[in-house]
């Protein structure tokens, strides 16, 4: 297909702030969902760099599709600008965990298409990790073994990690040098979901999810192609025994 220059150079100039900042304004969403060739070109500059643009009412964004995108965030970069020192991949398996929870806490199902709650308390987000870590405990060892290849979670060492944070001293005010309470990790992860622009705080320890974050839950995280499967592995339980007791 041949472009004019004006359209090519409107496109690069979109991509090149995408590539900047990771956001561009509104008037690029009209531009990017009205003009069919600049769409085109914008999804095939991102596709070059392993990139997909994702589109809300308000902003476009640039969102890494695979590791290989230079755009990725790779885990040791999380462990240097987020996590204590001495973190290892059980703390990243940990966050990525929690993530996952939070996102599946606003839907009533891993298919769901909107959130079916406008924001979640911080204890309320742990305590629904603790639920999920006596769920995958249901599992014996060898179960556990057998799901991590098939999802590529290391579910064991998740649950190791979790267990061995304090939650006797939750509420202590002055935490001891090796023990990290499951608050002060969560607090963490937040801080990261919000540096990311993927939640926001909202006061009293409440948080909910931006716009990008819907987005790319409804475009990736529940599509099973994407997912493969997790979130209805992670929430089966409960439409197990849902199913159960209406027989």
């Amino acid at each position: 297909m041949n472009y004019s220059e004006q359209t090519v150079i409107r496109a690069f100039q979109i991509y090149a702030k995408l590539a900047r900042d990771g956001v561009a304004s509104k008037e690029t969403v009209q531009q990017y969902r009205s003009d069919d060739e600049i769409r085109g070109l914008l999804d095939a500059f991102s596709r070059e760099v392993d990139c997909v643009v994702v589109g809300t009412s308000e902003q476009l964004f640039l969102v890494p599709e695979t590791k290989l995108s230079p755009f990725h965030v790779s885990n040791d970069w999380i462990k240097r600008n987020y996590l204590r020192s001495g973190a290892t991949n059980g703390d990243i398996y940990l966050l990525y965990f929690s993530t996952i929870i939070l996102f599946g806490s606003f839907y009533d199902s891993y298919q769901s298409q909107e959130p079916t709650r406008q924001f979640l308390r911080i204890d309320e987000w742990v305590r629904f990790i603790g639920d999920r870590i006596e769920q995958l405990k249901m599992h014996d060892e060898e179960k556990l073994k057998q799901l991590e290849k098939e999802f590529s979670y290391n579910w064991s060492l998740i649950i190791e990690k979790w267990e061995d944070m304090d939650d006797i001293k939750e509420t202590a005010k002055k935490q001891s040098g090796n023990t990290i309470s499951r608050l002060s990790f969560i607090d963490t992860v937040k801080r990261f979901l919000v540096d990311q622009e993927l939640i926001q705080e909202i006061g009293n320890d409440e948080i909910t999810l931006t716009e990008k974050a819907k987005t790319i839950i409804q475009r990736y995280f529940m599509e099973v192609e994407y997912n493969k499967g997790i979130f209805e592995f992670i929430y089966g339980f409960e439409r197990e025994e849902a199913y159960a007791g209406n027989q």
